[in-house]
């Protein structure tokens, strides 16, 4: 004996939006600072209408940190400033065969 399923939905939704607000605002943030896998990072955030204004930063592997300020609207567009902190650590050099 063989059975067939068949599971068919059909639906409208209408949305009326006369009370729609066309000027968003938020603002956020969060941290990491996990010292056992040297995650560290953080992010804010906020928008009010077309612009955005924030800030992240991270550390990277070599040892630097990651600095980020960026801001955006409709009429420059986004635009950021990046600056890395600190002195790169790379450790040994790798010269192959498993020599330092």
């Amino acid at each position: 004996m063989t059975r067939s399923c068949a599971h068919v939905s059909i639906f409208s939704i209408r949305v009326h939006c006369s009370h729609f607000q066309a000027h968003p605002k938020y603002e956020f943030e969060y941290k990491v600072h996990d010292p056992h896998t040297g995650d560290i990072k953080e992010q804010k955030e906020h928008r009010d209408g077309d612009v955005v204004k924030g800030f992240y930063s991270l550390k990277e592997a070599d040892g630097t940190t990651r600095e980020v300020h960026y801001h955006s609207d409709k009429h420059s567009g986004f635009n950021a400033e990046v600056k890395k902190i600190g002195h790169a650590y790379h450790g040994h050099e790798y010269h192959g065969h498993g020599y330092p």
